[in-house]
């Protein structure tokens, strides 16, 4: 008899890498944070990106996975009020006016983009950005950047 354990666990590594995602992605306790704050997020947005260096990436899409964290300072009152908040579609709408600027040729350049963008917001305080081209082989490929206002 395998147990609850066992009847949940895989070889492949799918299940750990699931709880890694779902982790990084929980809140986290007040208790457990020295600091307070405030998180926005956009995780698995897909779009076509013009993107890469090489010739054969020029002129085409490629699927490109983003997944952007925004830690804030935290709101006082927001009096239910969208315009006073750190809205998610700041993130995307962000994200598709980069990319409708036209070909990018590096990820970091397009993560930094990003991270610059959400970090002009005055309560933003860093942010996290994670790019995975899904179209490259043997899976994603990618990069993923921490940026933080000074003194943050």
């Amino acid at each position: 008899m395998l147990g609850l354990r066992g009847a949940f666990s895989r070889d492949d590594g799918a299940p750990k890498m699931a709880e890694q995602r779902l982790r990084r992605s929980a809140p986290k306790s007040v208790a457990h944070e020295a600091n307070v704050s405030d998180r926005v997020f956009v995780h698995d947005l897909v779009l076509d990106v013009e993107i890469g260096v090489y010739t054969h990436e020029k002129g085409v899409t490629q699927r490109v996975r983003f997944s952007v964290d925004v830690d804030l300072i935290p709101a006082d009152a927001l009096n239910d009020d969208i315009r006073q908040a750190f809205d998610y579609d700041t993130i995307i709408k962000g994200i598709k006016a980069i990319i409708a600027r036209g070909h990018i040729n590096l990820v970091e350049t397009l993560a930094d983009e990003i991270a610059t963008l959400c970090l002009a917001h005055p309560r933003a305080q860093s942010a996290r950005v994670m790019i995975e081209k899904l179209d490259k082989e043997p899976g994603a490929v990618g990069v993923e950047i921490v940026r933080a206002k000074a003194g943050a």
